[in-house]
């Protein structure tokens, strides 16, 4: 299958072909028809698939091709959960409209307020967002719905896992234009809180499912090493990152401490990396992924903040040094490698703190997530032993009989208890008793 068979315009097709982008992946030949057709569409697709141009090349035709419903409003809104996917998506718009008159802006947290609100009045076609930066606009009026056309979801599941539901509920109320269609993608739509939004963002949604979260991604190889102690920890992430297969390296860690840490550890080994941490300023935070993304150092060491959106064909190798709380979020880690038909290594580190995230994901992706070795680095940590469960009174969910009672037996007389004794005074004497009267003969 062509992009030409998706019905898109061929000056899309032109732009593709210059990315040497010539064949739609599976959820662009399942979504862009959709979309261009006016549904309303519900989908899950899995990390590194191609999602962002399958939302982005029918709201780039519809653009170009259909006339505006308002003069003024934005006509597309994407909400993004992070800077970085934000700022991915961005660029990958950028791309697209080159050489045209489309207009688009970026909003996000941690950029001058003021200097957005200047962009925004250059009336763009397109404005890329995350959501509390965009609920600060729309609360000051300097940004406006209500005309609408296409409102697009990106990662939903994870704008909700950030406490964003409150934002979403504003943003779907002031966007009210009868004509509007949404776009909902999700890496998972067998979440409570995705499934509950769409009820209320979409109509009559066509649903497109092509991968459940937790299948395993075929273009990813995976292996888990147990480690003793941090120590034991540092000497096999130096083993690994040196190996000489290894491309550009993402390393991610639990804490912002632990990527500085990390990085000046990885520096004095005369290794290039760079710490890349939420606490950062935006314009840091940029600079540093445009010099990973120009392949300026081979190591970014982070926390989950990079989890999603990197799209870096560069990226051979991901290593978890700590891994994630949660199951769902190991899935898009190791998805920063092994994309676009490429072959990538996802490298994980267990010690004991970790055991517990491995028995969520081991669990989480079905699988048995076997243990590897390396030669002069093998610990003495086997894993830990799952506690035994404590003996209840329900076994297969049925109440346990009771034992029988033991027949009573039969309770023996009591023997005649003597006479109570006359009680002594307070002074230990027996109490006088009236002498009885002689009878009277």
């Amino acid at each position: 299958m062509h992009f030409t068979d998706l019905g898109i315009d061929t000056r899309l097709e032109t732009q593709l072909a210059h990315q040497g982008i010539t064949q739609p992946t599976d959820i662009q030949a399942h979504a862009v028809p959709t979309a261009l057709a006016g549904h309303d569409i519900f989908a899950q697709s899995k990390t590194g698939s191609g999602k962002t141009l399958a939302f982005l090349l029918p709201a780039v035709q519809r653009v170009i091709k259909q006339k505006a419903l308002s003069k003024r409003d934005p006509r597309v809104l994407i909400v993004a959960p992070t800077r970085e996917l934000a700022t991915q998506v961005f660029t990958q718009l950028r791309l697209l409209i080159a050489g045209t008159n489309i207009k688009a802006v970026k909003i996000l947290g941690g950029e001058n307020f003021n200097d957005q609100i200047k962009a925004l009045r250059n009336d763009p076609h397109f404005v890329i967002a995350t959501p509390g930066r965009l609920a600060d606009h729309l609360t000051q009026r300097s940004l406006q719905l209500s005309g609408l056309e296409l409102l697009i979801f990106d990662e939903a599941d994870r704008i909700l896992d950030l406490g964003f539901t409150e934002q979403l509920k504003m943003i779907n109320d002031l966007a009210d234009h009868r004509l509007r269609q949404t776009l909902l993608f999700s890496a998972t739509l067998d979440h409570a809180q995705v499934d509950a939004l769409s009820r209320n963002l979409l109509k009559k949604p066509k649903q497109i499912m092509l991968s459940a979260a937790n299948e395993q991604h075929s273009d990813i190889k995976q292996s888990l090493y147990l480690a003793d102690h941090l120590d034991h920890k540092e000497a096999l992430l130096e083993h690994f990152v040196k190996q000489e297969d290894v491309g550009q390296c993402i390393i991610f860690t639990a804490t912002r401490a632990d990527t500085a840490r990390l990085s000046e550890l990885l520096n004095s080994k005369g290794l290039k990396a760079q710490a890349l941490a939420g606490d950062l300023t935006q314009s840091k935070r940029l600079d540093i992924m445009d010099a990973f993304s120009r392949e300026n150092f081979k190591i970014l060491i982070t926390t989950d903040v990079a989890s999603r959106g990197l799209d870096l064909l560069s990226v051979t190798h991901v290593i978890n040094f700590d891994l994630p709380k949660h199951a769902e979020e190991y899935v898009h880690r190791i998805g920063r490698t092994g994309r676009a038909g490429f072959k990538g290594t996802a490298i994980s580190l267990v010690g004991p703190k970790d055991w517990p995230s491995y028995k969520a994901i081991k669990s989480f992706l079905n699988d048995e997530l076997a243990f590897h070795t390396v030669e002069g680095l093998t610990g003495k940590f086997k894993g830990l032993r799952d506690k035994k469960p404590q003996v209840q009174n329900k076994v297969n969910d049925k109440v346990k009989p009771k034992a029988k009672a033991a027949p009573k037996r039969k309770a023996k007389p009591k023997k005649p208890q003597a006479p109570i004794k006359a009680p002594l005074n307070i002074d230990g004497d027996a109490p006088m008793r009236r002498r009885k009267k002689p009878e009277q003969e």
